[in-house]
């Protein structure tokens, strides 16, 4: 089977890219291009044609990709054409009257890249994340991962386990052998040894998800407070309805944006107070959820009457910014007495005073937050979850009293194996590959 996609975007472009692979892709080439002759991994100006009416599609270039030295590890090529939307359209039509050739699925020639053991698991999602990057320290974190070092990590903790489980199954194949004590003294501390760097790893605060999916701010405080119109400045476009009237946002308006080179999602929150109203309370609620959730919270008050509720009190903590709006009806001391937060940032939303202040704040605190070291190895919660699994079954191996157990050491150091291979891929992943590659567009 041929599979076949653009792999550059819909609109029109100076250039625009088909890539096709699978075994046939030669033939299919040697009819649909005009006297010339295949050279590998060398770009050739030629003609392309219908290969049944031979009417001229396009003048581009050519690669020809042989397999097993491709992308795919299939036999495998890359048309470059011109980017409007009738040669794109006439050559994928073209392409779509050959047998055993179809349009690939999103992610369809990453998929054969891992099936074809072009890349492992850890670097399908590195891709992925690459592609997807907006900004850049997510585009040196998806690089970071993709050039190999944390599979080598990961790969090199396995082997020694793997090496662990050896001299187990070795009791177990020959029990009437005796193994040499000093191996034994050394399964337990090697085993401590793992533990303790695989808890190192897992010791990141999360830096690598949020680098990903995003630093969580999230904007709390009363009701008309100002919330709504600190979103829509951050934002630069108008995201939230900004009204007098109080409680106007009872649900979580939330916003993607690049803060100087740093992902972050900010949320507009419901007014916090107590309220008989069933939809603004529930308003709250997820308000409330949102500030559990949340990697900074913004307190946004009122700088004429800075009551600092039950409800502000409960959230507040180091991770917390309190910032006093509308400076320009002041003109006397602000009272912070019953405030659990006693350092504040005073501006003017409707003025645009001082919020510069605010902004810089917020981009120390993400440096804080984001400091990138070879110790962030994680990017994903399967990661998490799974090295959290292979710590949990090595803790159980080593509260055994006795090495003596074998069968059952042998069992947790399996299965402490098994967890630590899903994370690369060099154990059945069947379940987390559908929704890997599914995030991948067409063409890739």
């Amino acid at each position: 089977m041929i599979i076949y996609a653009l792999s550059t975007g819909t609109t029109k472009a100076g250039i625009a890219i088909i890539r096709i692979s699978g075994n046939g892709t030669k033939e299919l080439l040697n009819k649909i291009i005009v006297n010339c002759i295949l050279k590998p991994r060398i770009a050739t100006l030629c003609k392309i044609k219908d290969h049944i009416t031979n009417d001229l599609i396009d003048r581009g270039l050519f690669i020809w990709f042989p397999a097993p030295s491709s992308f795919t590890g299939e036999d495998m090529a890359e048309l470059h054409v011109h980017g409007s939307k009738a040669v794109i359209s006439a050559l994928l039509l073209t392409l779509s009257k050959f047998n055993n050739c179809r349009l690939a699925e999103p992610g369809e020639f990453t998929k054969l890249a891992y099936e074809n053991g072009k890349l492992n698991l850890l670097s399908v999602e590195a891709l992925s994340d690459l592609i997807s990057s907006e900004t850049e320290i997510q585009r040196k974190q998806a690089l970071k991962i993709l050039s190999g070092d944390a599979t080598k990590k990961y790969t090199n903790l396995r082997d020694r386990l793997l090496k662990i489980l050896s001299n187990i199954e070795a009791k177990i194949d020959f029990p009437d052998e005796d193994l040499p004590e000093d191996i034994l003294k050394n399964i337990k501390i090697e085993t401590k040894d793992i533990i303790n760097l695989i808890n190192e790893i897992l010791n990141d605060s999360k830096t690598g998800e949020k680098i990903r999916d995003g630093f969580k701010i999230s904007i709390l405080g009363p009701t008309n407070a100002g919330k709504s119109t600190l979103l829509n400045y951050l934002s630069k476009r108008e995201v939230a309805i900004v009204s007098n009237t109080e409680g106007t946002t009872r649900d979580l308006i939330e916003v993607n944006l690049n803060l100087d080179g740093y992902p972050v999602i900010i949320t507009d929150t419901a007014g916090l107070r107590k309220t008989s109203d069933e939809i603004e309370r529930r308003g709250v609620e997820l308000a409330l959820k949102s500030a559990k959730n949340a990697d900074l919270k913004i307190i946004l008050l009122d700088a004429k009457n800075p009551y600092f509720s039950t409800f502000l009190d409960d959230i507040s903590d180091k991770n917390s910014i309190l910032v006093l709006n509308k400076s320009d009806l002041i003109d006397g001391a602000i009272n912070l007495d019953n405030a659990k937060l006693k350092k504040y940032i005073l501006v003017s939303l409707k003025e645009e005073l001082n919020l510069d202040n605010l902004i810089n704040e917020i981009k120390e605190r993400l440096k804080d937050k984001f400091l990138i070291n070879d110790n962030i190895l994680i990017s994903r919660e399967r990661h998490r979850l799974n090295l959290e699994k292979c710590n949990y079954h090595l803790n159980v191996f080593l509260e055994n009293n006795s090495i003596s157990e074998f069968d059952k050491a042998a069992e947790d150091i399996r299965i402490a194996s098994r967890y630590l291979g899903k994370v690369v891929g060099d154990v059945d992943v069947e379940e987390v590959l559908g929704k890997i590659f599914s995030d991948f567009c067409i063409g890739k």
